[in-house]
């Protein structure tokens, strides 16, 4: 297939190649180009069909330029082939790459060329573009009644050479009609400016400006619209059909687009964008291009925004009713004749403008005199506003303030007309977008639209609300979260140009130093107030310690309360007292300077059920609250207006001690306080807090030093009297003298020792230990000492049916009371465990193993068991003998530990109270204030005095553990 009908020398076809091209060189006409390749190829190859065709681009076309049939018609093949998706020829022109078929009878993507190889019995087809540079120009079908496409590589180099060289030159031509048919805009509109600066008013100016447009692009309509600002509108100013037009005209050409019909075309046309919609091309969305033409009544439109000091005052249009193709050039042009209407127009309102700079220099100079003039801030802004809303045909002069306690912004001040009521909601903190558009600004920043602008979404249910379609908002500071922020709002939707935003940012930040001004003279004065209620209040609270003299408690609290008061500047302040027990609280008046409060000052307030005083207790601060929040048991004894507010906070000096009081300050409306002032008024609280936990420590320390002085006085003198009558009984008993019975003697005598011992023994205590304990040194076998202490508890014993055993003195001892009448005729004596002897205050140490032996009988079950145990620790054991609780390391070499062991009930709140050794709060209610709790602190204590330890704790199996460590005496001593 493919092999020339002759066989051709290699010389000869070198020469028919080299001519061929020379040809295609020298050719300018596309149509000679053609007629040469053609030629060619049926001098060189031998193919039953050939075809050429030129490739549109713009159009995706295939147009017929010739070719060769075997029955020499040609008409079909001057078609022209529309390409589609999917289709051999289209698969060619876009890959840009040789495409063989073995039969085009039976290729199904060539449906048309299906019918023409069947007509001629077409089977191996060969298509193959004409390209240049990466551009496609055209391609060249070669069938062959053949079965398959093969070409040989000598035939093949010698056709490409010839589509290489036609491709070139094709591309070519192509390049210079461009260049032809390429407009020049220079010329055009250097006439048009030369036209534009004879003519006198603008209105000339835009017919001159029209007219030459429509002249160049040749559209069906050119048209000047004109924007509105106010109503947010374009009119057709200026057309080539209807010059002159006026924005009151009723024509339809004249009548009014809104913005909000040209959503999409206006912010392109406002961020200077030039807009382009032809034939299945546009610069905008595809669902508002089809809306926008619907809305002109046009295929066709190219637009280009008139813009004059970066506002858009109207745009230049040319339409067109049939689908079209805008060029580079067309835009070029109707971009330029814009910008020359852009010059022209900015001349009709010269002097309104200069006169209107010059007004707001004057506006801006009264803005800043206000920040070195003494008036009120309220009357400087009420003058500012006025004329700003004037200047700016604006509804709203709204000034906000960022309060960071609430997270929201506050109207600090604010003016409207007369018949518009003031905004009293507040407005949510910025969202971090929106923040950060603030932030970055330098201008003020303009939403015309807020129904449809997503810019601060959290405000716009409350604006919309409001009537509010439009604002400005600046920041007056710059901080990262601008603290004051200028809002400027419109009922309507509304453009601003940036000569007023402008104004606008710099009224806004003079009116941030006048604020900042403001802000610094309140700060300092209320300081000042601060410092002098500090003053006086520290004064009233330390007076008494001063003078040194009893100062009336309520009438200090009342001064204190005063103060308070002062600081937040409240009409009303009281307190609700009460001391650690009680159940209900008394009310203290402090301030009440308003008719309008009413306080039952007689009124028993209970502690628990009243609400706030629960509020406060549950609150770490001060808390704040309106009246509305107030329930009806409340308001029996408080009496306060609807709108007013209320700080209450408890008299709290540390989070584990117990409040004895409730501060109640309330003003008649709701009031800002500054975070200044309320951080004043807590630190206050506070103080008289701490005051009065000091005075009722203080009382309550004196009233027990009082009592104990008492009961030590009427306790020492009845001892007196009772040695005196023992005394006295003993020597009487001496007088009568000796029995004679020898057994009765022995045993008077023996009673007698023990009298004597007893009588001497409170001599030394009446003599020594009068006002205080007197530390003697003793030493005692450990059993001595455990027979003693049992015999002292045998009647115990026996009331409560109890087993006791004694470990570690050799053997163990184990006795039920009941069967033993002398338990301690059990206890060893004789080994070297029970020869141990311990040093000390032995009447005070077995004064405490009492007081524990009795415990352990008080706390146990009846018929349950008691269990002492003894064991020598050495000084490296003393630290750690006890895993359950922390002890201390004494200073002896060797101790004797003392384990009393019982199965009894014991409150964990004692154990834990008995583990600290102290109370957390001296007036809080504690297990250790009274017995039995009160009589084991007193053990503890008085065993580190002597040198020893006393703790307790509770065993896993629930057994209750009383560990005595005594010093033990050593072998030198």
């Amino acid at each position: 297939m493919g092999q020339p009908q002759k066989p051709i020398a290699a010389e000869q076809q070198i020469l028919s190649l080299g001519r061929v091209l020379q040809r295609l060189r020298e050719e300018d006409d596309v149509d000679v180009l053609i007629e040469t390749t053609i030629s060619y190829l049926k001098e060189q190859f031998d193919y039953k069909l050939i075809w050429i065709a030129l490739y549109d681009r713009l159009n995706h076309i295939l147009f017929g330029k010739g070719g060769m049939t075997p029955d020499n018609d040609t008409v079909f093949l001057r078609q022209r082939v529309v390409l589609s998706p999917g289709d051999l020829l289209e698969q060619v022109v876009i890959e840009q790459n040789p495409l063989g078929v073995a039969n085009l009878q039976t290729e199904i993507r060539a449906a048309e060329w299906r019918k023409i190889a069947e007509k001629f019995h077409i089977q191996g087809t060969i298509i193959i573009p004409i390209r240049y540079k990466g551009h496609c120009l055209g391609l060249l079908l070669l069938g062959s009644e053949r079965w398959g496409y093969l070409l040989p590589a000598e035939a093949k180099a010698r056709l490409m050479m010839v589509l290489g060289e036609l491709g070139a030159v094709l591309y070519q031509n192509e390049m210079d009609l461009q260049h032809k048919q390429t407009k020049r805009t220079d010329e055009p509109l250097l006439e048009l400016l030369e036209k534009l600066r004879t003519l006198s008013n603008l209105n000339q100016r835009l017919e001159a400006a029209v007219q030459a447009t429509h002249k160049f692009v040749s559209p069906s309509r050119t048209n000047v619209y004109w924007f509105e600002r106010e109503g947010r509108y374009f009119w057709c100013r200026m057309s080539n059909q209807l010059v002159k037009l006026d924005r009151n005209s009723n024509t339809p050409q004249a009548a009014g687009m809104t913005v909000q019909d040209l959503s999409d075309f206006y912010y392109a046309l406002s961020v200077n964008q030039i807009v382009s919609i032809g034939d299945a091309r546009s610069s905008l969305k595809s669902h508002f291009t089809a809306k926008l033409l619907q809305r002109l009544k046009v295929r066709s439109l190219l637009a280009a925004p008139i813009i004059w000091q970066k506002d858009l005052v109207g745009f230049l249009a040319v339409e067109s009713n049939e689908p079209r193709i805008w060029t580079e050039t067309d835009k070029n042009f109707v971009q330029g004749v814009s910008g020359l209407i852009s010059l022209v127009a900015s001349t009709e309102s010269m002097e309104s403008t200069i006169k209107q700079i010059q007004e707001d220099a004057q506006l801006t100079s009264q803005v800043a005199q206000g920040i070195y003039s003494e008036h009120d801030l309220q009357e400087t802004l009420h003058s500012c506003a006025k004329k700003v809303l004037a200047r700016l045909a604006a509804t709203r002069f709204l000034l906000l303030q960022y309060d960071s306690d609430q997270n929201n912004y506050q109207f600090i001040y604010q003016n409207q007309p007369y018949n518009r009521r003031s905004l009293t909601f507040t407005l949510d903190s910025l969202k971090e977008l929106d923040g950060q558009l603030l932030q970055g600004s330098t201008q003020a920043v303009e939403i015309q639209n807020l129904d449809e602008d997503l810019r601060f979404f959290n405000w716009r249910p409350l604006l919309l609300e409001n009537g509010v379609r439009s604002l400005l908002i600046c920041k007056c500071t710059h901080e990262h979260i601008p603290a004051t922020l200028l809002v400027i709002t419109q009922e309507t939707h509304h453009s601003w140009t940036t000569l007023e935003k402008e104004l606008l940012w710099a009224v806004s930040q003079q009116i941030g130093v006048i604020v900042r001004q403001w802000q610094l003279h309140n700060r300092t004065t209320q300081q000042q107030k601060i410092s002098q209620a500090f003053e006086q209040c520290l004064r009233i609270l330390t007076q008494s310690q001063n003078k040194k003299i009893e100062v009336e408690k309520k009438h200090l609290e009342r001064t204190a309360l005063e103060q308070i008061a002062l600081i937040l500047g409240c009409p009303l302040a009281i307190l609700l007292s009460w001391s650690p027990g009680e159940s209900s609280a008394e009310i203290i008046p402090g301030v009440i300077d308003n008719s309008k409060f009413g306080i039952f000052s007689e009124a028993s307030i209970p502690i628990q059920a009243e609400a706030l005083i629960q509020w406060a207790l549950a609150t770490e601060s001060y808390l704040t609250l309106k009246v509305d929040n107030l329930p009806p048991e409340t308001r029996k004894w408080l009496n306060v207006p609807d709108k007013g507010q209320i700080l209450v906070m408890a008299l709290r000096t540390n989070t584990d001690y117990e409040s004895t009081g409730v501060v109640l300050l309330a003003d008649y409306q709701e009031h800002r306080w500054s975070e200044q002032s309320l951080s004043a008024t807590a630190t206050l609280v506070s103080q008289l807090a701490w005051w009065r936990r000091e005075k009722l420590i203080s009382r309550l320390l004196e009233s027990t030093t009082e009592e104990l002085r008492q009961l030590n006085w009427y306790k020492h003198r009845r001892l007196e009297e009772i040695q005196r009558i023992t005394a006295l009984s003993l020597r009487q008993i001496h007088d009568l003298g000796i029995p004679s019975n020898e057994l009765t003697q022995m045993r008077y005598q023996l009673l007698l020792r023990q009298l004597d011992h007893t009588v001497a023994s409170m001599i030394g205590m009446l003599k020594l230990e009068q006002w205080q304990l007197h530390i003697s040194w003793e030493t005692m076998p450990i059993a001595s000492l455990l027979k003693r202490s049992l015999e002292r508890i045998e009647n115990l014993l026996k009331q409560q049916k109890l087993w006791i055993g004694v470990h570690g003195l050799g053997q163990q001892v184990e006795a039920q009371s009941p069967k033993n009448s002398s338990l301690a005729k059990a206890v060893p004596t004789l080994n070297a465990q029970s020869a141990m002897a311990i040093a000390g205050d032995i009447v005070k140490i077995e004064l405490v193993i009492h007081e524990l032996l009795v415990t352990a009988c008080n706390r146990s079950q009846i018929g349950g068991r008691i269990d002492i145990w003894c064991r020598r620790l050495d000084a490296s054991k003393i630290g750690n003998a006890n895993p359950s609780s922390e002890t201390v390391e004494t200073d002896h070499q060797t101790s004797l530990e003392l384990s009393i062991t019982y199965n009894g009930a014991i409150e964990p709140q004692l154990l834990t109270e008995l583990h600290d050794n102290t109370s957390k709060d001296v007036l809080a209610h504690s297990n250790l204030d009274q017995p039995p709790g009160l009589h084991l602190l007193i053990c503890q204590n008085l065993m580190l005095e002597l040198g020893g330890e006393l703790n307790f704790y509770q065993l896993p199996d629930n057994r209750v553990v009383s560990r005595l460590l005594l010093p033990l005496v050593g072998h030198d001593s």
